[in-house]
């Protein structure tokens, strides 16, 4: 039957998953992995978590869809809550959607609208999804700054017209910065925070905006609620998607005030599962689980952990990996290349572990559920010992 689903892009290994729980998978035989990626890095409560199965469930038995001239109460709850945990000021508005790529887009057009000048500036290795205009990034209209070179930037060093990189940002033709807090693209990467606040600051001080894709960094992979909380930003608009819904695709496009003070009424977008009573009902849970279990600090924690782990394995002369991190947002690039994470990430499968690999580079990615435990830390981190050692 697998035959009959297009599966883009990787080499199917892992066929006929049946059932999950908590971190852990299964096969149709009864083998277990434990899931270091959260699925598509969305399982951010862990999988089938009991509050949001009977969110889901009791919804579903109430109502589910609703359609364009109706809504529920709980639309303006789960509304409410995603805003105050956003905490954009007051005026904010926001929308439920249903992937990342349509709340990037969604906030992408809507900004585009009430740019004062023409250009969209974004980082290098920053993805914004799967299609439209903020998938494109058509020359014409956007910039892509390679902030690479900043990273081992001095401290006293400002981010301004005195530095020659940062002089080459056209600033006076930018009318949005839509940032990508940690690339999601598979690297791992963290732009400076001097210079995304820089940015910030100019873009909005002569009236532009500033859009968050927090599709990947959003509620508490990052070890704090957003990824944009580490910057001393308040944005303009936000995207959220992925462990919003613990597993379920719901997404939301929030718009702070400067923006939904520009707009005569709600934006002119709609499609059929706009502001679902289901999503909505599944995105109250997660962050009422977030929120009640404590999965923002413990997620920071289980990423110190796993950080701290993987720098003390067993690695080989000459073979130490970089590594970033932050929170439960991990990444590693083998020095052996290509061929050595293959290897690596197939041992790893064998061995019950599931990771993420970037087809065709070194890198492997972990992006654990928030509530992981230490115990099934430290058994990873023995399970990478022993491979590293045979």
């Amino acid at each position: 039957m697998d035959d009959l689903i297009w599966y883009p892009g990787h080499e199917l290994i892992l066929r006929s998953i049946v059932r999950a729980e908590g971190p852990w998978v299964f096969d149709a035989a009864g083998r277990r992995w434990l899931d270091l990626e959260s699925g598509v890095w969305a399982a951010s409560v862990g999988q089938t978590h009991p509050r949001v199965a009977a969110a889901l469930r009791d919804q579903f038995a109430a109502i589910a869809h609703t359609g364009f001239n109706y809504t529920a109460p709980v639309v303006g709850e789960a509304a409410a809550a995603v805003l105050r945990v956003l905490d954009l000021g007051e005026g904010a508005r926001c929308t439920l959607l249903c992937s990342g790529s349509e709340a990037v887009e969604y906030c992408v057009r809507v900004v585009s609208g009430l740019l004062p000048r023409p250009r969209l500036l974004t980082m290098a290795d920053s993805y914004f999804g799967a299609y439209g205009a903020a998938h494109g990034r058509p020359a014409d209209r956007w910039t892509t700054f390679d902030w690479f070179g900043c990273e081992g930037c001095p401290a006293d060093k400002p981010c301004d017209a005195t530095c020659e990189r940062f002089a080459t940002i056209p600033l006076a033709e930018t009318g949005a910065f839509v940032l990508e807090p940690g690339s999601s693209s598979g690297f791992v990467r963290f732009p400076p925070a001097k210079l995304v606040e820089a940015i910030a600051q100019a873009v909005q001080a002569a009236g532009g905006f500033v859009v968050v894709n927090e599709v990947t960094t959003g509620v508490g992979r990052t070890g704090r609620w957003f990824g944009y909380r580490h910057y001393g930003i308040v944005p303009d608009a936000v995207a959220l998607g992925k462990g919003i819904g613990g597993g379920y695709p719901v997404a939301v496009a929030a718009l702070g005030p400067r923006v939904a003070a520009r707009l005569a009424g709600p934006p002119a977008y709609a499609q059929s599962h706009q502001n679902d009573p289901l999503g909505a009902a599944v995105l109250l849970a997660v962050l009422g689980v977030i929120e009640d279990e404590g999965l923002i600090a413990r997620g920071a924690a289980v990423g110190a952990r796993l950080a701290a782990g993987l720098a003390a394995l067993p690695w080989p002369a000459g073979e130490v990996p970089a590594m970033r991190s932050r929170g439960a947002m991990l990444a590693v690039d083998l020095a052996g290349g290509p061929a050595q994470a293959v290897r690596v990430h197939r041992a790893l499968l064998d061995g019950g572990y599931i990771v993420g690999l970037r087809p065709g580079t070194a890198t492997l990615r972990l992006d654990p559920p928030l509530g992981l435990g230490d115990e099934q830390v430290d058994t990873f981190l023995a399970t990478f010992s022993g491979i590293l050692r045979t």
